[in-house]
């Protein structure tokens, strides 16, 4: 009786033994899987600190543009085989290579930049935004990096080829992009047919041409853009134009709200000259594909 007991005995010691030596060899593996969890978090981490993540339309130009190669200093637009080039890329290089970071860039529809930069998604808008009241309570802008005018772009040889003051535009068909203080500013002409805003601004250039507006409201490098690319568009300055403040004809750099990234932008900014500025604009007039 007492040699069963004793054997009975032994034999739980045993399978306690056992059980405990399972138990460690399992956290060991638990620890082991999670020590490479984490490693592999903070190396993702190290990795995503390394870029400047810039969120544009890519189809403003010569602000900014799609092409199908890097020719033109073009780069390529993260998750495709697409590249975007135009004065927002260039600025956004020089702005990268001042935060000692990798320029990448990430191809957004208008509408959606301000989302994605609150989301994190991408770390700064630079895409021919003006810094606009209404924006300023969502995100925070860098100083001003570009300064223009409003324009109308019209049909050329067609009725308001030679117009001068929005009175002319009595009547005619126009439009702006969606979501932009272009659409807003339409009102200001008497007795306009405002048409429906559109979303981007090779849309406003086919319905142009096909003669289903006979105008939009855009910005002198877009204009300018436009009857470089198409000559059957042309661009109307106005010397009685639109009513504006610096901020609505302004072009800045986007960012979250609270974002030190502001102070180290405006520095880099600081560094390009007007004559630097120019002449990045005018060859991004230049080499801007014809489609865009």
């Amino acid at each position: 009786m007492k040699t069963k007991n004793l054997l009975l005995v032994a034999m739980t010691l045993l399978l306690a033994i056992l059980l405990v030596g399972c138990q460690g060899s399992n956290n060991d593996s638990i620890l082991s899987t999670n020590g490479q969890a984490s490693d592999d978090l903070n190396e993702n981490q190290k990795e995503e600190s390394n870029y400047f993540t810039v969120g544009m339309e890519a189809g403003y130009a010569p602000f900014n543009w799609t092409q199908m190669d890097d020719s033109n200093g073009g780069v390529a637009i993260d998750g495709t085989k697409e590249y975007a080039g135009g004065y927002d890329v260039e600025i956004a290089k020089k702005i990268a290579d001042g935060l000692g970071k990798e320029l990448r860039i990430v191809k957004v529809e208008w509408d959606g930049l301000v989302p994605a930069l609150v989301s994190g998604k991408i770390d700064a808008i630079i895409a021919g935004m003006s810094p606009t009241e209404e924006r300023k309570e969502s995100v925070d802008f860098s100083d001003n990096y570009y300064k223009s005018d409003l324009v109308m772009v019209v049909k050329t040889g067609g009725a308001y080829e030679n117009a001068s003051a929005l009175n002319d535009f009595v009547g005619a068909k126009i439009t702006g992009q969606l979501n932009t203080f272009h659409y807003s500013v339409i009102n200001q002409i008497e007795g306009v047919n405002k048409q429906t805003a559109m979303d981007n601004f090779p849309a406003m250039r086919v319905a142009l041409e096909s003669n289903m507006i006979d105008g939009y409201v855009s910005e002198r490098p877009e204009a300018i853009s436009a009857s470089a690319a198409n000559p059957n568009l042309k661009m109307v300055e106005l010397t009685e134009g639109f009513v504006t403040n610096d901020d609505d004809t302004a072009i800045a750099v986007a960012v979250t709200k609270g974002n030190e990234l502001v102070a180290k932008i405006n520095e880099i900014l600081n560094d390009i000259s007007e004559e630097e500025r120019t002449k990045i604009m005018d060859e991004a007039i230049i080499n801007q594909p014809a489609s865009n």
